[in-house]
């Protein structure tokens, strides 16, 4: 057993952790990552450059330099640019990659347990034992799919009202309320989530379906830690993909390269993002079973 992953870990060795793994074994998380990925990406270039979209340099209408580069990113003009064919086919890719990343991630997922356990694994047989449990993800993700979207409903119901009527009474109170509200709601959800959130892992690891109950146990007492530990790593993959694309899109534009570009530089922050939950999610399985080991020594030492 790694003795790394065989401890419970604080907030800061978990992350520390998850910089360690991503770049000890980079080249066997990135090539997964790629196998799944790649080819999504190549077609949805393709796609573009059939629409016109140029490769190098995509700018839009606009006096001078800035303007025409701002004005290749307004969602109107990259409508007019890529056209219903492109746009039905950019939903398509979209629907490819939410059918096959999972699997992706599900090998990272065995892969990190292998590591656990100091065995020797393969790139593609950790990614047929993650075919195996496809069914039984796409099932769980559809359901978590359902859950997130309720949440979102209800919060848009419950906000919608009261942002009308803060409006028509006391605007300044009525914002502020508001806000108030809205920060409520996304901590009180993203709680929530998080609690049911490691359900994947249940699946894949532990062939528990849809896994939101092994989830909501495992998280026990440690919901807040997690969820802070999902902030930072949105914090550091948002900041990642924002100064890439801000970079990037000032010489490129709206291009293809820059979503080439922009598209690798996800294929690295997914690897982070799975290394992470990987880790967060087997520190959880060593807090559990340890307290379940207690638990049984505690029930044998009962007198009789």
């Amino acid at each position: 057993m790694n003795t790394k992953f065989s401890r419970p870990k604080g907030f800061g060795e978990i992350l520390d952790h998850t910089f360690s793994l991503s770049k000890n074994r980079f080249r066997d998380f990135f090539t997964i990552l790629l196998i799944f990925m790649g080819p999504v990406y190549i077609l949805e270039a393709l796609i573009l450059l059939a629409s016109g979209t140029s490769f190098f340099r995509q700018v839009g209408p606009g006096e001078d330099w800035f303007s025409q580069v701002l004005a290749s990113f307004d969602e109107t003009v990259v409508a007019e640019n890529i056209g219903l064919g492109g746009a039905i086919g950019t939903l398509f890719i979209g629907l490819i990659g939410l059918v096959l990343f999972p699997v992706a991630e599900a090998a990272i997922l065995i892969a990190l347990n292998h590591i656990r356990k100091n065995e020797e694994y393969t790139i593609s047989s950790v990614i047929k034992r993650a075919f195996t449990r496809f069914w039984a993800m796409l099932g769980s993700n559809i359901l978590f799919s359902l859950i997130v979207f309720g949440f979102f409903f209800v919060a848009v119901m419950i906000l919608v009202p009261v942002g009308i009527v803060g409006a028509i009474g006391m605007p300044l109170v009525g914002i502020l309320f508001i806000i108030g509200l809205a920060l409520g709601l996304f901590v009180g959800v993203g709680y929530l989530l998080t609690r049911w959130g490691f359900y994947f892992g249940s699946v894949v690891l532990d062939y528990e379906s849809p896994g939101f109950s092994r989830s909501w146990q495992l998280t026990k007492q440690r919901g807040w830690v997690l969820f802070s530990l999902y902030v930072i790593f949105f914090l550091i993959i948002s900041a990642i993909s924002f100064a890439v694309e801000a970079t990037f899109g000032i010489f490129l534009g709206n291009s293809v390269l820059l979503t080439l570009i922009v598209n690798l530089t996800t294929i690295f922050t997914t690897l982070l993002f799975a290394v992470g939950y990987g880790v967060m999610y087997l520190d959880a399985k060593v807090r559990h079973d340890a307290e379940d080991l207690d638990e049984m020594i505690e029930g044998f030492n009962e007198p009789r």
